[in-house]
This record gives C-alpha cells, structure tokens and sequence, in this order.
C-alpha cells in the first residue's frame, strides 16, 4: 500500500510517499480502507519532534511510528478474530496511528459509524479535533446551559467545533480569532466574535464560565482576568507552533497544573484521548444537525508535506483533508 512515511525529525520535507506493506491486524482490530483523513497541529509536531522532552516518548532519534496521519475515515475490510461490533463494508470513523496511508488498522473501540448524511472527508475531518473540543467543554469545563464561554482560536480545527459544541450544550459563545475568519466563526453560532487585530479579550469587558484556550499564546493571568470569580480555565496549546522549542505549549499547560492548586478559579489541563463514546457523542450532533465539519482545503495524499506546511506555517482556518 502507499502511506506517507518519516524517517527522521524535521521539516515536511523528511515526509515521503513510499509502498509498504499493509498493517496486520491483531485480534481487538479493524482493518480500515482509507478514504479520507484529515491534518492535525498534532501532525507537525510529531514530523518535527516539537518539544524536544517529547522525544522521550516519540523517539529518541526517530519516530518510532513511521508512518504520519491519525483521523480516518473509510471502509472495513477485515476484522480480528475478537472484534464482535464490525464486520467487512461497514463505513466507519476513527483515530489511529499511521492513517496517512491507504489502509489502517484500529483498535475496535476508538471507530465509530459514520454520520449518515457526512462524506468520508467530512467525517474525516471529526475525530480529534471533535473529541478534543467535546472533552474541554463538557468534561473539562463542565459546561452547562446558559453559561458564557469564550473560544480562543475559535476558527481552527478544534475552534470551530468548539463553538458549535458550546452551542449545543446551550451556552452564549463568544470566539476570538482573527479579521479574516470572524464571519466564519458567527456562521458556526458563535453569539459573539472578537477580532484579536482590534480588540484585546483581557481587558476588561464581560466575564465568562468558562474560557478554552487553544492558542496558548495568552498568559494565564491574561486568561483568568476574564473569568467570573468561580469560573473555569483550560488550557490546550496544542496548536502553538514554533519548532525547536524545549518544552513547548507543556510549559504553559505544566504552569497551569501548578498554580491549579492556589488558584479560587478551576484550572484544567486537557489532554485529549481516543475515545469511541465520544465519537458516538460526536456523531449523534452530527445527526442532530448541531455540528458540521468545516474543511479549508483538500490535499490528496501525495501531498500530505504540502498540506503540513500549510497547516503549520498558513495557520489554516477550520480542518485540512487529505483524500486517499
């Protein structure tokens, strides 16, 4: 099969289109036809090994996953012999590593039904950013009708479902992203946008229940500033960019563990992980007509680096796919 396979660390140039065999498929797996899979910050960060400290884990040298790409969508065609929920033909959704590739093998319980009614691009566009959008809201920060939440990188990937989320949770949203984006965000429901070019979020103003951070480029008093006296924080970060840093957003994301402990605010770390009652949830919204994936561009799979450096560097609005 074709996949896109990485060597070494560094830019999307290490990136290459190579034949490799396909995954096995142990007994808890699904073996998956790629239809479609979609571009993630996580993506970059692990092609350039950024932060450094994550390397301890990643690889020390290399990757030791050497083929890129984790959402998907697309088409079962084998099972191991334990899987009871899937059989051959079923279209499906899901998170795995090496799913830049023509064929993926998952673990039964991180795949969920496609939303009737969704492509396979579209569905590809779901799972992490979706489960990261969905576990900062309504786990994370708890978040309830009638509350205020503000979105920081309301149109990114994990932004624009974060927005429709909130929604859909009955919150008053307000999305702070950039001039060029801000009808994008009230188009997805956002109650109230903020152009950060014009207006500073962190001074003064409404407060709010809840703010999400997914930029990490505020300070964390910049942040709890806005918040109502028994109000809640969380933080991501996953989408700074800056290669070559030590610690990267973990800095910002280690501090905020930290003063978690003195601060009369809620301060939550999210950390994000495959999860397929989670991408049962997301796909009950999808349904519902509550959430609709944005795509900004499509890339076929040979051009996954070009879709990297235009995620990393272009700071791309909404989701990136690649068709397979």
């Amino acid at each position: 099969m074709k996949a896109i396979v990485q060597d070494r660390y560094g830019s999307p140039d290490v990136l290459e289109l190579r034949e490799v065999d396909r995954p096995a498929v142990a007994d808890h797996e699904v073996l998956v036809r790629v239809h479609a899979a979609s571009v993630n910050a996580r993506d970059w960060h692990l092609m350039r090994g950024d932060p450094y400290v994550a390397r301890l884990v990643l690889g020390l040298g290399r990757p030791k996953v050497g083929i890129r790409g984790t959402d998907f969508a697309g088409r079962v065609v084998a099972a191991g012999r334990d899987v009871t929920r899937w059989r051959p033909g079923d279209e499906v959704f899901g998170e795995a590593d090496g799913a830049f590739a023509e064929y993926v093998a998952a673990s039964e319980d991180v795949v969920e039904l496609k939303p009737a009614g969704l492509g396979f691009e579209e569905a590809a566009a779901l799972p992490l950013a979706g489960n990261t959008a969905l576990m900062g809201l309504r786990d994370r920060g708890r978040v309830g009708p009638g509350q205020r939440v503000l979105v920081n990188g309301a149109s990114g990937g994990v932004g624009t479902f974060a927005v429709q989320i909130a929604r859909a949770l009955g919150a008053e949203v307000t999305g702070v992203c950039s001039t060029r984006n801000a009808e994008l965000v009230r188009s997805l429901g956002a109650d109230h946008v903020i152009d950060y070019a014009r207006e500073d979020f962190a001074l003064g103003g409404p407060r709010y229940d809840l703010v999400l951070d997914l930029v990490g480029n505020r300070s964390l008093a910049d942040c709890r500033r806005v918040l109502t006296p028994t109000g809640t924080l969380v933080l991501s970060g996953g989408g700074v960019s800056g290669g070559g840093s030590l610690f990267g957003p973990m800095g910002l994301l280690l501090k905020g563990q930290a003063l978690s402990r003195f601060s009369r605010h809620r301060l939550a770390v999210l950390t994000a992980a495959p999860d397929g009652e989670n991408l049962a949830a997301l796909r009950a919204f999808v349904e519902d007509g509550l959430v609709t994936p944005v795509i900004d561009r499509t890339y076929p799979l040979a051009e996954v680096p070009e879709a990297i450096r235009y995620v990393e560097v272009e700071h791309a609005r909404a989701k990136v796919v690649i068709t397979v």
